[in-house]
């Protein structure tokens, strides 16, 4: 069973999921297996040689207490013990061990292999990443935590947050350029689990994080600040000071416009995109043609934050925001719109006195159109041919700007945005004629084998970019048989960038766009309770795809059921059609490995993502 470890024990839990092999000294193994639909693995035997596949040598683990070791021995004959306790060796020579981190910043573990006449030995060096340790009796202060810093401009009206870590038992205050002192209150707040585990970890026993009295929070208004300013600390008689590394300046009370990247002509003819986020550093949110334009109320170092409306902001990079002179971009107006049907689509143009920025949220039937800080002036909504796929349009205008929203006739499939000369265009896409009987038939699917680049690898060494082309070479064939046009991002290993990707399947007009991908996990997370079968997405429209295929692939292969997961992935955010990344196994896991290898496994994963498709398919048929 799977075994969570407490800081500071001297233990390591290794365990493989198969129950099939014989056991080693000493292994601990889960009650039921989970892969027990895997294809067996094939034995290996010969000679020792001990490889650790990850982590590295000299490698950065960031982890707590425990985190997981794989690699292979190169035979099923021998026994391994990492620091002394027994990790499982798979019939191939396959390991993975879930071992805890000793305490120190440089961290040593011994892996002795062993077999009847052979052994070898090997010492692999890991490094704890470097974290601020108060020192012992006296005050202190946490330079690498003060938040903000850098070069910053702020509007002169408006608050600027500052947060530091410092001696919970100090007084804390910001000294500024004119000894004005700011009054630093303490927070208690609770530390934040790793991204990994809030993420990934499917026991949420461990998202409880312990509470910390050594946060500061204050604010500070109206006031440039230049590097005389310092972060000071006092507990009793004992004081410490930080110069506080920011310059602050105040931005000018007459508004400044930026242009995104660059499209003067306005043709639209780029394809350029930035990239809105409401959280510096953030997720992905917003998706702007160049030209778009907006106000500029902020910038901190190399991000530019924006004014979308009352409350709104968006962080964009200050390199792809060009000033604009003068006025252009205030006071957008919204015209009245027209509504052109075409064959496999309906174009809705909206006119704008100046590019504003925009965003497109669906549901199953609508669209809505936010035109940020526009008023309306729709006195028309032209509707075209009686074939629209609209049923019902209207406008109205709130403290956002002007809500455009579109009732489809049926289920979204797909839709993009440009500019056109000062023109928003919106493309809403026809639903494609699906014949029930044969669903596959005429459709046009591109299927991406993920990666290369980068991309995770298994402990003998499979690489995820081979499996995944496996993968897709066979789901191709499938498709194809079934009356289905396929197009392949790649066919061999040459790298291809990620952004092309989409861009290919947005290119071709394609109905559904599948990305093939094979797991890992972050360092802390323990693969043995949450590893399995998930599938990906992030539009809506492709949450009934993400849910068939899930349901096929977890049939097929028999893993634990992760379910569907929404994720902010560049293959899965086309809004052209549905589009889905599977991740049907784990490279880590030694039997799902060895399965990815098999021509059994690889037919197993194409076929569970085929009847996904077919099921999609056929459902939507009959709507």
């Amino acid at each position: 069973m799977p075994f969570r470890l407490r800081s500071g024990l001297p233990l390591l839990i290794a365990t493989l999921f198969a129950c099939a092999h014989a056991s080693a000294p000493g292994a601990v193994y889960p009650a039921e297996p989970q892969d027990a639909a895997l294809p067996p693995i094939d034995s290996v035997s010969g000679p020792i040689t001990l490889r650790v596949q990850y982590p590295a040598a000299g490698a950065v683990i960031d982890a707590t207490d425990s985190s997981f070791m794989f690699g292979t021995t190169s035979t099923g004959n021998a026994s391994l013990t990492i620091n002394g306790q027994p990790v499982r060796v798979a019939p191939n020579g396959a390991w993975l061990a879930w071992v805890a981190l000793p305490r120190d910043s440089v961290m040593r573990f011994e892996l002795v292999a062993r077999t009847a006449t052979d052994s070898q030995r090997l010492e692999l060096v890991t490094r704890r990443p470097h974290r601020f340790v108060p020192p012992p009796g006296r005050t202190w202060i946490d330079s690498t935590s003060i938040l903000p810093r850098g070069a910053i401009e702020w509007p002169r009206d408006e608050y600027l947050p500052v947060t530091v870590r410092a001696d919970s038992a100090a007084t804390v205050a910001l000294v500024l350029n004119d000894s004005l002192r700011i009054p630093l209150s303490r927070e208690a707040r609770t530390d934040d689990a790793p991204w990994g585990i809030r993420a990934f970890d499917r026991d949420t026993a461990n998202l409880r994080r312990p509470v910390r009295l050594d946060r500061f929070a204050g604010a500070i208004r109206g006031r440039a600040i230049t590097d005389s300013a310092f972060i000071e600390a006092i507990s009793g008689t004992d004081t410490a000071r930080v110069r506080w590394p920011v310059r602050v300046s105040l931005l000018d009370t007459l508004p400044m416009f930026v242009e995104l990247d660059d499209d003067t002509a306005q043709t639209g003819t780029t394809d350029r995109i930035t990239i809105g986020r409401a959280v510096r550093d953030g997720t992905y949110h917003w998706f702007w043609p160049a030209g778009t334009r907006a106000l500029a109320a902020g910038r901190y170092n190399e991000h530019v934050r924006l004014r979308l409306a009352a409350g709104v902001h968006a962080w964009v990079p200050a390199s792809e925001a060009r000033p604009v002179a003068g006025q252009a971009g205030a006071g957008a107006v919204a015209g009245s719109v027209t509504m052109t049907p075409l064959e496999d689509r309906l174009r809705v143009r909206i006119p704008l006195s100046s590019s504003v920025p925009y965003e497109i949220l669906e549901e199953e039937h609508w669209l809505d159109i936010t035109l940020y800080g526009a008023s309306g002036d729709v006195n028309w909504m032209r509707y075209g041919a009686s074939d629209s796929i609209v049923r019902r349009a209207a406008w109205t205008q709130d403290a956002h700007g002007v809500r455009l929203r579109l009732e489809l006739e049926q289920p979204v499939w797909g839709f993009r945005s440009y500019w056109d000369r000062g023109d928003l265009i919106v493309e809403v896409r026809r639903p494609p004629a699906i014949d029930a009987g044969r669903p596959l038939a005429g459709r046009l699917i591109v299927v991406d084998p993920g990666h290369p680049p980068l991309g995770a690898s298994g402990p003998t060494g499979l690489t995820e970019a081979e499996a995944n082309l496996a993968v897709s070479l066979r789901l191709r064939q499938l498709l194809e048989d079934a009356g289905a046009r396929v197009i392949m991002t790649r066919t061999t290993g040459v790298p291809m960038d990620l952004g092309a990707r989409p861009r290919l399947a947005d290119s071709v007009g394609a109905d559904i766009l599948v990305s093939i991908h094979n797991n890992a996990l972050p360092d802390g997370v323990n693969p043995f309770p949450n590893n399995g079968t998930s599938v990906f997405y992030n539009q809506p429209r492709s949450i009934p795809l993400a849910m068939a295929v899930q349901r096929a692939l977890v049939r097929r292969l028999g893993l634990r059921d992760l379910g569907v997961g929404r994720g902010d992935l560049a293959l899965v955010r086309p809004t052209w059609m549905p589009s889905i990344l599977t991740e049907g196994l784990f490279m880590m896991v030694p039997e799902q490995e060895a399965a990815l290898r098999s021509v059994e496994g690889q037919r197993r994963y194409a076929q569970g993502v085929f009847e996904g498709i077919r099921e999609y398919l056929r459902a939507r048929a009959s709507r």
